[in-house]
């Protein structure tokens, strides 16, 4: 079995087209083919605010799958660690024997989710915007605007935490990576008001954006709701959204921002879309303007072996590069 570090992999993948194009594939497949994906496995650690999961999926057609074990200690800012871990194992879907360990501490996870937030909003933002706003200054939040600058050209950021240190160090961050601009605001309401694209990444277990805060013709990207007690959208926003685009129905029903608009009974899942839909038919829902589009995203496995597959054949090539 063949070992990858997380300095490895940091080293050979980055954000690109190459990465968001692999993701979109994903959610097509996920879509159009007899993927085996399973629901999530979760140990939640209440008393650390921390949570492990476990997500896998075989994409008919590849020789391995990948199983994935991520970690969330939300605390962990507290102590100068970063939230997030995690690694990656690659196994043959031929004689169930296992191919490599990617290493990652939850740099992959991080670098998917992203793409994911750019493959949504390229198909659900409107084509000019120039604010988009982000509610949380975690990892998360620098890699969602990294990669969402893939897509759309954009010259401002608004920025909203709780944490002051992590804002200034994304506003720094930000502006020397992406030659932007990043304002701090002093409430989500401010950043809401005034973004055109709006992308929330925290773990919060109450709404951070209310419906009445909403701009017309706003998308929004929510990816911190991943388990049942998690929401950051005011239910409200989902009903008078235009579209709603989830990862996967069935999974954002018990854990997204899907499942609250539901048991406030607000939604009856007309427009209600699954991103595969809009990725397979090439299509965009977006029909003027002013819609209102969001995007719930709950994180899935077959985005994990996707990403796996595709950063074990980047090393390999490497390595092979490297013993010539």
């Amino acid at each position: 079995m063949k070992i990858f570090t997380e300095e490895e992999i940091r080293e050979n993948i980055k954000i690109d087209t190459t990465v968001i194009q692999e993701i979109k594939s994903a959610f097509t497949d996920l879509y159009t083919k007899n993927v085996q994906m399973p629901p999530i496995m979760r140990v939640d650690i209440p008393e650390n605010k921390a949570e492990v999961d476990v997500k896998t999926a075989y994409i008919p057609g590849y020789k391995s799958f990948a199983l994935k074990v991520s970690s969330g200690f939300f605390n962990n800012y507290k102590y100068g660690l970063p939230s997030t871990g995690g690694l990656m194992f690659l196994i043959s879907a031929i004689n169930g024997q296992p191919e490599a360990l990617l290493y990652d501490n939850g740099y992959l996870t991080d670098v998917r989710t992203a793409a994911a937030g750019a493959v949504a909003a390229d198909y659900l933002a409107n084509e000019t915007i120039d604010v988009v706003g982000v509610i949380g200054a975690g990892a998360q939040a620098r890699y969602q605007v990294e990669a969402l600058r893939f897509v759309r050209d954009f010259q401002h950021v608004h920025i909203y935490s709780k944490t002051k240190k992590r804002v200034l160090e994304f506003k720094q961050e930000m502006e020397e990576k992406l030659d932007i601009i990043v304002s701090v605001k002093d409430s989500p309401e401010e950043v809401a008001r005034g973004s055109d694209l709006i992308i929330t990444t925290t773990p919060a277990e109450e709404p951070v954006l209310q419906r009445e805060w909403i701009q017309p013709g706003t998308h929004i990207t929510a990816m911190g709701a991943d388990a049942p007690y998690k929401q950051e959208l005011d239910p409200k926003i989902l009903q008078m959204a235009d579209f709603v685009v989830c990862d996967v129905i069935d999974q954002c029903e018990v854990c997204g921002e899907l499942k609250h608009a539901i048991e406030a009974n607000l939604m009856d899942k007309k427009n209600v879309f699954e991103l595969g839909q809009l990725t397979s038919q090439k299509q965009k829902l977006r029909d003027r303007d002013d819609a209102i589009t969001v995007t719930d995203l709950t994180g899935t496995g077959v985005q994990d072996t996707k990403i796996a597959l595709y950063v074990y054949k980047k090393l390999i090539e490497t390595v092979e590069s490297n013993n010539k």
